[in-house]
């Protein structure tokens, strides 16, 4: 991953409703949702959702499928593992034994 994409996926996470937009569609996974559910299930009117996700895809965060009238929309778990692998790149100056802790935590979630 680039360091404008990270920056960026970082600062659409960084605003509240994406965060708990992004949140929402990961414990959703593999299924995804259909935007006006997101928008419901948040309480955010939708135009204002289709804003929020919008951010969230351009941050290579979200990706959305046309399912007849619906989009569904999903976490991109390999952007979030991009960006996740970004930051820990150079975890701990190559001790390995250091960064463990770490990995562990992330382990179990999936």
């Amino acid at each position: 991953m680039e360091k404008d994409l990270a920056i960026a996926a970082l600062g659409a996470l960084a605003q509240g409703t994406r965060l708990d937009v992004f949140r929402l569609l990961v414990r959703h996974e593999p299924d995804g949702m259909a935007a006006g559910d997101i928008a419901r299930q948040l309480d955010v009117p939708q135009n204002t959702m289709s804003s929020h996700l919008s951010i969230l895809a351009r941050a290579g965060l979200v990706r959305s499928e046309r399912h007849s009238r619906s989009i569904i929309y999903r976490a991109d778990l390999d952007g979030l593992r991009a960006l996740t692998l970004f930051l820990v790149k150079d975890c701990c100056a190559g001790n390995a034994e250091l960064c463990a802790p770490l990995i562990a935590e992330l382990a179990p979630c999936c």
